[in-house]
């Protein structure tokens, strides 16, 4: 098979279109020949060398969706021919191995490539706001980053719960996109006053939920725009890692809850179940569609890096096999 490796972190020159072994799947983990593999910002930083604990060589890729072409022994409720999505480490490549406990059923009127831009987004998201801050209608929620294939996902959750949601981004055109997908309110934190638009649009409220993806550099606006007992969700450090606060947050009771769906206990028992119960069905009825904002060849991996950098997608650009 054919996929995208890297040998040693750098610019996007460093990620290699190579010959590589077929991979074999061992008893509780099925092959699946990739139809299509989403990018994520994460990405970057891997083959920068700037994302935690990863090591040399890799393969490029984190989610994808496409047809299982052998299955472990131990694996059950999954068969050859099947269609299925899910995360999984290697997927910008021709085959890939999902664990099967990470693996996801593409429901029968899901699209493929609609499906390769779920896994990673959606779930993080689903996380986030249904299994660690379940969220309830009438609920304020600001997501940060709202063009992002989290924050996107994020938008349709919380509307789907009831809540009145607001939505960053980092240009006028990413906060009006979020208004037009359903956002009650959209800022430019570049340009705004994100904690007073948030009170003057709640009335003097202020946000209940915030899902914190930015990190350092809106951090202190993000604090500010909090309601008394509101609670930060935090999942993510594009804009820098280390956050500072004042202790005063206590007058106002807040709450900052970590998370991270790679090694949160919850995350197989409460999230994949409930995804697998709630959301999906959902997707297939099209009350939630996962917004695909560009496709592009899986030869042209390096030209969808250039596009993550520029932050103009909405959504997931996905890569594509022949």
């Amino acid at each position: 098979m054919h996929g995208w490796l890297v040998r040693e972190f750098g610019g996007p020159e460093r990620m290699l279109w190579t010959t590589l072994p077929d991979p074999v799947p061992g008893p509780r983990q099925l092959l699946v020949r990739v139809h299509g593999s989403g990018i994520n910002f994460a990405e970057t930083r891997m083959r920068a060398g700037t994302y935690g604990g990863q090591a040399l060589p890799f393969v490029m890729g984190m989610e994808s969706s496409g047809v299982v072409e052998a299955v472990g022994a131990s694996v059950r409720g999954f068969a050859v021919g099947q269609r299925v999505f899910g995360r999984a480490r290697g997927s910008h490549a021709e085959l890939v191995l999902f664990d099967a406990e990470h693996t996801l059923a593409v429901p029968e009127k899901l699209d493929m490539t609609e499906a390769a831009a779920i896994p990673v987004g959606w779930l993080t998201a689903w996380h986030a706001l249904i299994t660690v801050a379940d969220v309830q209608p009438g609920a304020r929620v600001l997501i940060e980053a709202i063009g992002s294939s989290v924050g996107s996902a994020a938008l349709q959750i919380a509307k789907w719960r009831g809540a009145w949601v607001a939505g960053t981004a980092s240009r006028d055109d990413k906060a009006a996109r979020g208004r037009e997908a359903g956002a009650d309110a959209g800022y430019n934190y570049k340009t705004e006053d994100v904690a007073a638009a948030a009170h003057r649009d709640t009335a003097g409220h202020g946000i209940d939920i915030g899902l914190m993806t930015i990190g350092e550099e809106t951090a202190t606006s993000l604090f500010d725009a909090m309601a008394a007992e509101g609670r930060i969700v935090m999942y993510g450090s594009t804009g820098g890692r280390q956050v500072c606060f004042n202790l005063n947050i206590g007058t106002r009771n807040l709450s900052l809850q970590s998370m991270s769906i790679s090694t949160s206990a919850r995350f197989l028992p409460e999230t994949m179940r409930t995804f697998r119960d709630v959301a999906l069905p959902l997707f297939a009825r099209g009350v939630f569609k996962a917004p695909v904002d560009a496709t592009l060849p899986m030869a042209r991996l390096v030209e969808a890096h250039a596009m993550v950098d520029a932050r103009t997608h909405f959504g997931k650009i996905v890569l594509l096999n022949d």
